[in-house]
């Protein structure tokens, strides 16, 4: 398992970053390689990608989510591999750090020669740089959810 950990300061408020990156079904406007995120509930996303002509479909799980500090799911169905957090730090009033971090398995053999060159960093990097781009553009978040989802309870959403 490959693991990357990407950083970006963004110029909005630490609630606006997180609220914003609650959003998943707006991912596609600044994840490449993201079709559509559908949320099935407050724990569940279904995901579609395209990368590398290549179109897959998974689930994801927030395992454990707390507002304004963080966000971690897993992969849960499907042939994707993955786990990951989203880190927000107050900097000062106005700027926040969005730190992303993910373990990825590449499946098959062109995803193992894309980690190796760095491509699914760069990838991370440029999703990162394009969040960035859309809620400072934006100047406030589509939406938000304030919840509270904890660890190791499937069925604590506060």
């Amino acid at each position: 398992m490959s693991t990357v950990k990407e950083a970006v300061d963004v110029a909005v408020p630490v609630r606006t970053a997180y609220n914003q990156w609650t959003q998943f079904e707006d991912f596609p406007h600044f994840m490449e390689g993201v079709e559509e995120v559908r949320q099935l509930d407050d724990r569940h996303n279904h995901w579609t990608t395209r990368i590398g002509g290549v179109r897959r479909e998974f689930d994801t799980e927030i395992v454990d989510q707390l507002a304004d500090d963080r966000i971690t799911w897993r992969a849960v169905e499907g042939d994707i591999r993955q786990r990951g957090s989203v880190r927000f730090e107050s900097l000062d009033d106005t700027h926040t750090r969005v730190e992303l971090t993910m373990d990825v398995e590449p499946s098959s053999v062109a995803e193992k020669g894309a980690d190796a060159l760095g491509m699914i960093d760069r990838r991370v990097k440029g999703d990162l740089r394009r969040f960035k781009d859309y809620i400072e553009q934006r100047g406030g978040e589509t939406g938000g959810w304030r919840g509270r989802i904890r660890p190791g309870n499937p069925g604590s959403v506060l």
